[in-house]
């Protein structure tokens, strides 16, 4: 509603305040506090809930876009400004009242058994941030996104200059990725309930890495869409997956607050992939340069994912060497 206001006054520290510093608090709250809720109510099933949360994120602004288009098309700019920004106040307002932590007993006492940090320990969002497997988690998903978001802003130039692909089978194709996009977000998050969070980060960034290459030599425009839609698929997994490891390791004690600062990860991202690719463009007219450096990228992460594997595979093994001895004694 800010964001109309400025608009309509025409001021641009307004459209500042509202859209850039308001419109991105709300977004932030809106975003990590259902997630953070959520995993304490199925701490058995982390993937799926923060999966079925986050590809719900993805899919609106699919489902917003139209409807914004067309009230722009019926009433103007200003006026659907004023009209979303009270449809998003009452609708979220109304679905506060039942965001909440479960009380003691609402969740089975085995279900919070199975969902113990692998250090064993529940961290404060302090003590996190100073730790290495913070730093490699935050690198991986800046790596992820960096890669995907840029990939997302020129998807449809990219395949028109690398394939001869027409602009309207573009079009059409970046629609097909923009599901990949919300289904890969709920399919990844799934699968690292079944094998784990750190084999499902390894097995994205191996696709990633896999795919990215495929981009490079592939001129066929089915195989360029197939390669685009599984890199799509490992973008969201990368929002949908994070919120599980994150409690996987530091516990759920301040997850909200541990994902929030790991989030700051998708601001850099959000400003260092598409520009990339701009600069690419723009001085080498091919995105080639940026392509390779962004392989280069996945590859740093695939090697962080196997790190944190091992690390984690260390404490698991101690804590069965502890189990045992102390069963013993």
């Amino acid at each position: 509603m800010l964001t109309g206001l400025a608009v309509q006054l025409e001021s641009l520290p307004l459209l500042y305040i509202g859209y850039g510093v308001v419109g991105g608090l709300g977004l932030g709250a809106g975003y990590v506090t259902p997630v953070s809720t959520i995993i304490a109510w199925f701490p058995d099933k982390r993937g799926l809930a923060t999966g079925m949360a986050i590809m719900g994120f993805g899919f609106a602004a699919m489902l917003t876009g139209p409807i914004a288009q067309n009230l722009i098309a019926g009433i103007g700019l200003v006026p659907t400004m004023y009209v979303l920004g009270t449809a998003y106040l009452l609708i979220m307002l109304t679905a506060a009242q039942v965001i909440r932590k479960p009380r003691p007993g609402e969740v089975p006492a085995a279900d919070i058994a199975k969902s113990v940090s692998l250090t064993g320990t529940a961290m404060t969002a302090n003590q996190a941030v100073k730790t290495r497997s913070f730093r490699y988690l935050w690198l991986m998903f800046f790596i992820n996104i960096t890669c995907g978001i840029g990939l997302v802003a020129v998807a449809s130039p990219m395949a028109q200059q690398q394939t001869g692909m027409s602009a309207a089978t573009a079009a059409m194709m970046v629609g097909v990725v923009g599901l990949f996009n919300g289904f890969g977000r709920l399919a990844w998050a799934t699968l690292s309930d079944l094998i784990g969070r750190p084999l499902t980060y390894t097995l994205i960034f191996t696709v990633d890495v896999a795919m990215l290459a495929g981009i490079l030599v592939f001129s066929s425009p089915l195989l360029f869409g197939i390669a685009l839609c599984l890199i799509m698929s490992c973008y969201g997994a990368g929002f949908s997956v994070i919120p599980a490891y994150l409690g996987d390791v530091f516990g759920t004690k301040q997850l909200g607050a541990i994902h929030g600062y790991v989030l700051t990860a998708w601001a850099v991202a959000g400003v260092v992939g598409p520009t990339l690719l701009s600069l690419s463009d723009q001085y080498f007219h091919s995105y080639t340069y940026s392509l390779i450096f962004f392989v280069a990228l996945e590859l740093v992460a695939f090697i962080l994912s196997i790190r944190i594997r091992r690390q984690f595979s260390v404490v698991a093994r101690d804590e069965k060497v502890t189990d045992s001895l102390e069963r013993q004694h």
